[in-house]
């Protein structure tokens, strides 16, 4: 191998368990693969400027994000993926979501919105960071982030008043 393939192959070792959760939470276990690949034949394509850049790591997070959010429009789902939330629960628990019916609703946002919660709570990005590895402004992640929280509640309120009408 030359020393491009080695370095390379030497990165995807060392870093290949972190891309492919980062995958997985921006697409889902389905296609985290894919999309984990795809994003590293574009990082490979030039791996020069990738790992010579200030932090390769961001570097190719956003080119990670960036293929997940462009797969994401190609692959929106055609049914819903809500799960109906269990409120088998007696106490203030049953008020909680839990996270197998949360993480269907993240999966069912706009690939956007979903990458900024992702990163923000998922990650522990700041603003700034998410703004950066998005290539937008830091008030275009708020909007995103306000969106998503948004049509987040609004889920668990229409699951919760479907659960109180039907259960």
């Amino acid at each position: 191998m030359g020393a491009v393939q080695d370095s390379f192959a030497e990165y995807v070792g060392a870093r290949w368990a972190t891309l492919y959760r980062l995958a997985v939470l921006l697409v889902g276990e389905s296609r985290a693969d894919d999309v984990a690949q795809a994003a590293l034949v574009r990082a490979y394509s030039s791996w020069d400027r990738v790992r010579d850049a200030a932090s390769p790591d961001a570097y190719l997070r956003k080119i990670l994000v960036n293929t997940a959010i462009s797969e994401g429009r190609r692959h929106r789902p055609t049914v819903p993926l809500l799960d109906e939330l269990d409120v088998a629960a007696e106490s203030h628990e049953s008020a909680v979501v839990d996270r197998d019916a949360l993480w269907s609703r993240i999966e069912a946002l706009p690939p956007r919105q979903r990458a900024v919660i992702v990163l923000r709570y998922y990650e522990d990005f700041s603003e700034a960071e998410i703004a950066r590895t998005l290539g937008c402004a830091p008030g275009t992640v708020k909007a995103h982030a306000h969106a998503a929280l948004k049509a987040l509640r609004v889920s668990v309120v229409e699951s919760e008043t479907s659960v109180g009408r039907h259960g």
